[in-house]
């Protein structure tokens, strides 16, 4: 009897899948059992050719080599991992291997990473696809049970194929083309452009922006507060003196309630996370980057199995998935969430209305939490953070609406009109899932309100105070990776057509949830962007950038339109070869115009130290961890770190320490004026006593024995030290 081969992407997934399928006979690089093998990617294995690889002139990057346009692309071995690719290979070729099991990720990058491998390896054997949406041993099995044809995703590989050798054809040809053309490390991409050029953007409309005042009429009276209005709407006043002319004609005069309104409304909970929203989330609460989170939800995903598949862009899911809910309530049963997992059983038959529309799933369902029951004290302090979010939305979605009652005041004082707004909270519904960790922030500015007192239509009220307020108005605010990632998520802009409007609803924007994070990753890599807290700064070299790069490669329409068409790919509606064929076309396009440009680059960061490999004067930038001295020469590369910021806390005010230097001078610098050679503070370390390791050791040992989650007191101290600690 044949067995089947089964691809993994990784080896902790394999061994994982092994478990489930009885495969336990270890051999180097793949796991045997009697009707299945389980072997293993390291990511990718396969990748496109570089592009000497078709001419050896392309060695040396020269201007009068571009475009790079090989006719077929070619598929090579990656050297770091070819000797895993050689195992792979000789399994696929193996006698008793009668077909072969995709266990990659279940989306278009994890198709890729199989496809590749097997068209290099040459394999003609029959398909099929493990498709599944979480990594519970139930979801393995049920996933085995209903193995689909590998035929149903090949459309998918041939989008993922397409995004490669486009990022390739644009990316490689115009950073060359820049590269060259300019004499410095720049580069430039399909989806990396565009999202930069956004951010250069809001930094030109700020640098523009004139601050202008503005003022207000502010009434207090008993318990709440109300604010001037004029018969147009309008509540601000360009000229301070109209404000006091109104303050005049309020002086000495009671409030008389003129106007009571109120309103019965809802407000229907949010939809459950994609990971582009959850990313949304993660970093305004807790400053984490996309990539962070896309890693913590990796790790939740593969490792703890708490939560479901996390590379999705979809909020909701399908019928089929509503039987499994009080299992998945069931699992978050523990720790903060048990009483309201249990009030949503009782409750049952659960309301799916706001989590289930199957026409609004693609290819993953909305990040939920699994069926596994949850143990918090194997959670880091940053994986507990985005369990908590993911398992409260999760709640929150089955829970009933918030319901209100809002009420709009009107008070005149003498003739002027002044309004008040408020609300009664009549059901709490969804937001007893955040409890004390709803802010104001979580609620649209326009709901938020005071609570009224009762009145009557004629009630005569005491004006406590009426003053003029001065405000200014502010600039548009900075990008913070929150806000960068829905502007990817919806590259709307002014003046675009309604024809474009209309496709950027049909498409996932600028990359996709799986992509974005990476994208991000390599503005700051590329110093085109440093974070100034949780705010996005282009730097000099990311605003010559975009001026230097052709107008068509910062349109995030446009670069919005091709995902659209990779989106067609992979459900069969149009054709990969066409679609490259354009790329092809606009590859040369954009050469032509970097080369034809007249605009100069300009180093404006240049340090007076050389390079000790090339003697070319060092550039000082701000890298993603600290400050570095990098080669302005691309096939140098030279790289010196100056200073690295650190977790490490300051003995005196507990903020964190910057490192300076190198080797044995390497030192701890503090803000408040506290310093600290490194052989010092490990010296100082060592003498406190337990580290955070032991402390995660000994949580691991306490969720081996028999004792409920979360109900060991001592376990419980020991998480309460390690927050206080970190």
């Amino acid at each position: 009897m044949g067995k089947s081969l089964v691809l993994a992407e990784k080896p902790s997934v394999a061994r994982e899948l092994a478990k489930v399928l009885g495969c336990r006979q270890n051999g180097e690089g793949f796991i045997d059992g009697a009707q299945y093998v389980v072997t293993w990617a390291l990511g990718h294995l396969v990748t496109l050719a570089d592009p000497e690889y078709y001419n050896k002139e392309y060695k040396t990057w020269r201007l009068d080599a571009l475009p790079m346009l090989p006719p077929k692309m070619q598929l090579v071995v990656i050297k770091e991992t070819s000797k895993q690719y050689g195992i792979v290979q000789n399994l696929l070729r193996r006698a008793d291997v009668t077909d072969v099991v995709i266990a990659t990720d279940s989306g278009r990058e994890g198709e890729l990473v199989a496809r590749w491998i097997l068209l290099k390896a040459g394999c003609k054997k029959p398909l099929k696809r493990l498709w599944i949406s979480s990594q519970t041993e139930k979801a393995v099995r049920d996933g085995f049970h209903n193995l689909k044809p590998g035929g149903d995703y090949y459309n998918l590989f041939l989008s993922a194929q397409a995004r490669a050798e486009a990022d390739w054809l644009i990316g490689l040809n115009v950073t060359r083309a820049l590269t060259c053309k300019h004499n410095a490390q720049l580069s430039a991409g399909r989806v990396q452009t565009p999202t930069l050029a956004m951010i250069v953007a809001r930094e030109e409309e700020i640098k523009k922006f004139v601050p202008k005042e503005y003022y207000t009429v502010k009434a207090k009276f008993g318990g709440f507060s109300a604010a001037w209005a004029g018969s147009g709407g309008q509540t601000r006043f360009e000229d301070r003196a109209e404000a006091e002319a109104v303050l005049r004609r309020c002086a000495g005069k009671p409030g008389i309630v003129s106007e009571i309104n109120k309103q019965y409304k809802q407000k229907p909970p949010p939809a459950a996370y994609d990971l582009t929203e959850l990313q949304r989330d993660a970093n305004r609460k807790y400053a984490y980057s996309a990539k962070e989170t896309l890693s913590l939800m990796q790790s939740l995903y593969e490792r703890h199995k708490l939560l479901t598949y996390p590379r999705t862009d979809s909020r909701y899911i399908t019928d089929d998935i509503v039987p499994t809910l009080p299992d998945r309530l069931r699992g978050v049963s523990t720790g903060p969430y048990k009483e309201m997992a249990a009030s949503l059983l009782k409750a049952r038959p659960l309301s799916t209305r706001f989590l289930v529309d199957n026409g609004k799933v693609s290819d993953h369902h909305a990040i939920i939490p699994t069926e596994e029951p949850a143990n918090l004290f194997n959670l880091s302090p940053e994986e507990r953070n985005i369990y908590d979010l993911a398992v409260r939305r999760f709640l929150a979605v089955l829970s009933p609406a918030f319901e209100y009652e809002e009420v709009k005041l009107t008070v005149l004082i003498g003739k002027e009109r002044f309004h008040a707004k408020g609300k009664t909270v009549k059901n709490p519904g969804w937001q007893q899932a955040y409890g004390q960790a709803l802010s104001d922030d979580d609620e649209d500015p326009d709901e938020k309100g005071q609570t009224l007192p009762p009145f009557r239509q004629g009630e005569s009220l005491a004006v406590q105070s009426c003053a003029v307020e001065t405000g200014k108005t502010k600039p548009p605010a900075r990008y913070t990776e929150a806000t960068l990632l829905t502007a990817m998520e919806n590259p709307s802009g002014g003046g675009m057509s309604a024809e474009m409007r209309a496709v950027l609803k049909t498409t996932s924007g600028l990359g996709t949830p799986a992509t974005r994070a990476d994208i991000i990753e390599k503005l700051f890599s590329s110093f085109y962007v440093e974070r100034h807290g949780k705010e996005l700064v282009p730097t000099s070299k990311g605003i010559q950038l975009v001026s230097l790069v052709p107008a068509d490669l910062r349109s995030a329409e446009l670069t919005a339109k091709w995902e659209q068409e990779l989106a067609l790919i992979s459900k069969g509606k149009s054709k990969n070869d066409a679609f490259l064929a354009q790329m092809r076309e606009y590859a040369s396009k954009l050469v032509s115009a970097v080369i034809a440009g007249s605009a100069v680059y300009t180093h404006d960061n240049l340090s007076r130290e050389k390079c000790p490999n090339c003697g070319k004067f060092l550039l000082d930038v701000n890298g993603k961890k600290g400050k570095l001295r990098v080669c302005p020469d691309r096939e140098c590369g030279y790289r010196k770190n100056l200073s690295m910021q650190t977790n490490a806390r300051c003995p005196n005010c507990h903020k964190q320490l910057e490192m300076r230097g190198d080797g044995e001078k390497r030192q701890f610098f503090c803000v408040c004026g506290y310093r600290e050679k490194l052989s010092d503070f490990e010296k100082r370390r060592a003498e406190s006593g337990a580290s955070k390791r032991d402390v995660y050791d000994f949580l691991e040992a306490q969720s081996q024995k028999n004792e409920p989650a979360g109900q060991s007191a001592l376990a419980a101290e020991l998480a309460k030290w390690m927050e206080a600690n970190k």
